[in-house]
This record gives C-alpha cells, sequence and structure tokens, in this order.
C-alpha cells in the first residue's frame, strides 16, 4: 500500500443507530461523503459480506469500481464497527486497490466515528499530493455528515464548492476533525486499530 495511511476521526452528538444508518446505508451515505457519486450493493458473500459497485463521476469520466464490506454490530464493548476492500481497474483512477474501516465508539456525549485506510496509487508519483487530498476530503466529509446529523441540515445544502464561502462559519471544514491517531504520528499506522473482520475480507480484485 502506501508510504502512509489516512485517519480521519469526528466526534458526532447523534445517537448511534442515526450514524450507523446514514453511514451504512448506500443511498444515504452518497450524500455526504464527496468520494462516492454511487454506491451500489449487488450481492452478499458465504460470510455475510456485501459486495458493491461504486462509481465516481467527474468532468468527462466516471470511475467505477467493486468492493466488499462488513458490520459489525455486536461486541463486548458496545463498538460497532465497518470494514471495506474496494478494487477499480479504471487507469485514470487515483487509487488502484485499497483497504479500511469505520469505527463507531458511543460515550455520554454522542459517537467517536473513525476512519483508517490505505490504497495502492493509479498515478504513481503524484501520490504526495493525491494524499493529502484524500485524506482533506474524507475530513471535510466528515464534518459535513457531522453538520447534517446535529442540525438536521442536509448535506446537499453544503455542496463541494461551499468551500470557498468562507464567510460561513456554520459550513463543513476539514480542520475540525483528528487527523492523527491520539499518538499524534502522522505516519502512524493507521489501520493498526482495525477490526479483526477487515483481514477476513476477500481482494474484489482477485476475480477481476
Amino acid at each position: 500500500m502506501g508510504r502512509s495511511g489516512i485517519y480521519v476521526e469526528t466526534m458526532i452528538a447523534a445517537d448511534l443507530e442515526a450514524v450507523w444508518a446514514a453511514t451504512q446505508d448506500p443511498a444515504e451515505h452518497v450524500r455526504w461523503d464527496v468520494r462516492f457519486t454511487r454506491i451500489t450493493p449487488d450481492g452478499v458473500t458465504d460470510a455475510g459480506a456485501t459486495t458493491f459497485a461504486y462509481e465516481r463521476r467527474a468532468p468527462g469520466h466516471s470511475i467505477r469500481g467493486t468492493g466488499v464490506s462488513i458490520g459489525e454490530t455486536q461486541r463486548p464493548d458496545g463498538v460497532r464497527t465497518s470494514a471495506l476492500r474496494f478494487h477499480t481497474d479504471d487507469p485514470l483512477s487515483p487509487i488502484r486497490a485499497g483497504r479500511g474501516y469505520w469505527r463507531y465508539v458511543p460515550h455520554e456525549r454522542g459517537i467517536t466515528f473513525v476512519t483508517g485506510y490505505d490504497y495502492s496509487p493509479g498515478w504513481g508519483i503524484l501520490d504526495v499530493v493525491v494524499r493529502p487530498l484524500l485524506g482533506w476530503a474524507t475530513a471535510w466529509s466528515f464534518d459535513r455528515l457531522r453538520i447534517w446529523l446535529e442540525t438536521g441540515v442536509p448535506p446537499e445544502r453544503w455542496p463541494f464548492w461551499s468551500v470557498l464561502w468562507w464567510w460561513r462559519a456554520d459550513r463543513p471544514r476539514a480542520a475540525r476533525c483528528r487527523r492523527a491517531p491520539v499518538s499524534g504520528r502522522r505516519r502512524a499506522d493507521h489501520l493498526q486499530d482495525a477490526p479483526a473482520t477487515l483481514a477476513a475480507l476477500p481482494d474484489p480484485g482477485a476475480a477481476v
């Protein structure tokens, strides 16, 4: 995978079921996550994992790929997790294949929502530019989600170009999210807290 993974953490003052629904329902997920335009489930593996196709539209081209994910909702500590792997053969994609997780940690103030992921770059040396941008886009999307669940303002109210609305203090901002584990090491293993289910997921690119 890459030289360093991506880590984003935010605190959402909302109910666990609300956060879970907004992130696990593909139709809801694409409303707030700028990294995806469409996610379409298309099957279930023998192990209970969901296979899916994803799409990210861009001017003049749409990047498409496949993935597999599995959720974990019954844990003694009350934490929920979701693990996934994804793959594309699109030569224009900045990402070839990746893996990551979401972690939902409930506490009295709400939910700490965390992601850690890594990927094989598709643009070679240009990944030194792409990787920080993907980290920023992930954090911006997380804050967009937080605003939606805390205030009821739909994510569509904040299109991507709202980053230019510098006079709006209530707009989504990536800077509100933690971008490294508590250790503070930006080059730490951002998958160190990944659930065991991640290692058990099949490679979606193996059958391509």
